[in-house]
């Protein structure tokens, strides 16, 4: 571990010690970038901030939590090479460098102006390019940059998973005390396997998009994969074989990751359409602007059109545009008067009492499987 690393006590401490693993990964990498020119590093430090502020560092909290179900179970299979909690620690805080290539690009795709209440990558590069006069299209070269900073999340989540530091990184850096175990060969499949789920539901996302499909069934494949995979199933799921747990138990966990995935996304799709712009550091009704074709408005359209085709029409016509505040309440009433949100929210109470039956049943200390329900209540009925 480096000298300003610990091991969590409990969950709740996750956030702070995957936080500590960044700050130290940024500090050998950042200077890196600044060697090659000063506005490579500004780029970089963008991307650092990005991960820096803001985030409940959800995944790198689940990939923890899987670790700690595998160390519990009575049926623990030795690993190869054994991983140690700093180990876990640098795969969980690689996790919050794959959601920041996710979200900047994101932003990208949506046209986002904010991100948890801040300008999103993009538009501060953008401003940057106004603010030096320099020539060109100020937004071209802002959506340009923040590609570019997205892909850099990416490598250095391969950089951080790995145990590598760049070449030319400052030796005054913070460094391990010991050397990263090599990453097991069954947990580098899993976290492959992830990066390609994300992509592809995110390129399903957009398909899904300018292709016209409102079918239920799409919204929910780009859940699955969009979403899902990274967010819960998949990091815990990373846990809990560097810590050698059953076959039994990672398909338990699988399914739990799975039902809170979903329910997650659920959730996110309410919020999108009727989050507090204070809670959620986006405007109000940012789904309903961008068109999103979520699961909460393709059953909303199917709803509207099996009952009055003239409504789900009403609906489809107060979507992919800016909306005014009568607008957004007119769309909000529409997916309500239609039943759409009661269902997403029975959905998410189903699937939130599988995942905790299935925690309940499943061979692990008790109190990881107390954090767990606990995490899966916070997840579901959270407000931003």
């Amino acid at each position: 571990m480096t000298s300003t690393e610990h091991v969590p006590a409990s969950l709740s401490e996750v956030p702070t010690a995957a936080g500590r693993v960044l700050d130290d990964f940024f500090a050998r990498t950042v200077p890196v970038a600044t060697a090659i020119a000063p506005v490579v590093g500004d780029a970089a430090g963008l991307v650092a901030d990005f991960v820096r502020t803001g985030g409940k560092r959800v995944r790198p909290t689940f990939a923890y939590a899987g670790w700690l179900c595998g160390l519990s179970s009575p049926h623990r299979r030795p690993t190869v090479p054994d991983q140690s909690p700093a180990d876990a620690l640098r795969v969980c805080a690689a996790l919050e460098l794959v959601q920041a290539c996710a979200l900047i690009h994101d932003d990208i795709i949506d046209h986002s102006d904010t991100r948890r209440g801040r300008p999103t990558v993009h538009r501060a590069i953008e401003r940057h390019h106004r603010r030096e006069g320099w020539s060109g299209d100020a937004a071209d070269h802002g959506i340009a940059g923040a590609v570019l900073c997205g892909d850099l999340a990416l490598a250095w989540a391969d950089d951080l998973v790995h145990g590598h530091t760049p070449a030319g990184a400052d030796p005054a850096a913070p460094t391990p005390t010991t050397p990263p175990s090599p990453l097991p060969a069954e947990v580098g499949a899993v976290w492959a396997a992830m990066r390609t789920e994300v992509l592809g539901g995110q390129f399903l996302d957009i398909v899904n998009e300018v292709s016209g499909d409102e079918t239920v069934e799409s919204a929910y494949r780009v859940m699955e994969f969009k979403t899902a995979a990274y967010t819960v199933a998949r990091p815990l799921e990373l846990g809990a074989r560097m810590a050698g747990a059953p076959d039994t138990l990672i398909a338990e966990l699988r399914s739990v990751g799975h039902d809170l995935g979903i329910a997650f996304q659920l959730r996110d799709d309410l919020l999108g359409v009727f989050g507090d712009p204070e809670r959620t550091g986006k405007p109000s009704g940012d789904d309903l602007v961008e068109g999103k074709r979520t699961a909460l408005i393709a059953l909303g359209l199917q709803r509207a059109t099996d009952r009055d085709p003239t409504l789900a029409t009403a609906l489809r016509g107060l979507l992919g545009r800016a909306l005014d505040d009568d607008e957004v309440a007119r769309a909000r009433a529409l997916l309500t008067d239609v039943g759409a949100v009661d269902e997403i929210e029975h959905r998410i109470t189903g699937l939130h009492a599988s995942a905790v039956a299935t925690l309940t049943a499943a061979q692990i200390g008790a109190g990881i499987r107390a954090d767990l329900i606990a995490m899966a209540d916070r997840i579901t009925h959270r407000e931003s």
